[in-house]
């Protein structure tokens, strides 16, 4: 696989922005021919991470390798890939602006059916977020000990109460009552998307019990699970650190419904 760290501006954003790329070569894969143009994974990395999280923590480059996949994998601080309350517009930039700039630099393909996003914890909420958001756009999405209900941080419910992570989800989404009545709150936004019929895309789901966010995981999974087409998995013991993401990142890429 070909890697490369890109600089660019973002117009959304106004200032320079990074992403890591990695994009197939024939070389992994000699006895099939490369489809061109690539089908694309946006993974999105975690709260106190940046792009750089995946590529030295996990094996992905080597996973993508085997499915002949591009991976995108962009930088968006502690936005919680979000139109900021009080900040920049992330969510805008993920959703609107990056792949119309991806598609201007890579052979990246536009179908629906070629266009996946995997993240983990800030980045699972993110992921589900797209493929809710934009199920036109999105195949399928995969949430790896996804931070997917704000509700408790902005409540001051949580081991989070009082600490950055509480203040960053006020920075971020403004009171529990601007969070809860906008389409941040995704679990609200699937239910308008499924009442008004959309296809949605296929989701997946893993968490460890002894994840903090263990418990948001599965009220999301009891609520959506007969309602969507979603995949749920679930280890016991395991939790919010890179020995479980590397191993479901793995096992998602894998699930990734990829055309022959």
């Amino acid at each position: 696989m070909a890697f490369l760290q890109v600089q660019f501006f973002s117009e959304t954003l106004r200032q320079g922005c990074s992403m890591n790329v990695i994009l197939p070569e024939r070389y992994h894969r000699p006895s099939e021919p490369l489809v061109q143009p690539y089908p694309v994974l946006y993974l999105l990395h975690g709260a106190s991470d940046d792009h750089s999280a995946w590529q030295r923590n996990t094996s992905i480059e080597r996973y993508a390798a085997e499915k002949g996949i591009a991976v995108i994998m962009p930088s968006v601080q502690y936005s919680f890939y979000s139109d900021m309350k009080h900040g920049y517009d992330y969510f805008t930039f993920i959703a609107e602006e990056l792949p119309q700039i991806v598609k201007s630099f890579f052979p990246i393909s536009e179908r629906r059916e070629d266009t996946f996003a995997i993240g983990l914890s800030m980045g699972g909420y993110g992921a589900f977020k797209l493929g809710v958001s934009y199920p036109q756009r999105y195949a399928a999405v995969a949430s790896l000990s996804g931070s997917l209900d704000q509700r408790t941080r902005l409540e001051g419910k949580t081991l989070f109460n009082n600490t950055v992570f509480s203040k960053q989800a006020i920075l971020t989404f403004g009171s529990y009552e601007e969070y809860v009545g906008s389409d941040n709150n995704i679990g609200q936004l699937l239910e308008r998307r499924l009442a008004e019929g959309v296809t949605m895309p296929s989701f997946y789901q893993a968490c460890g019990t002894n994840d903090h966010n263990y418990e948001i995981n599965q009220s999301f999974h009891e609520i959506f699970h007969n309602r969507i087409n979603l995949l749920y998995e679930v280890e016991s013991g395991a939790g919010h650190d890179w020995e479980f993401w590397d191993k479901y990142v793995r096992r998602a890429v894998d699930w990734l419904p990829l055309r022959k």
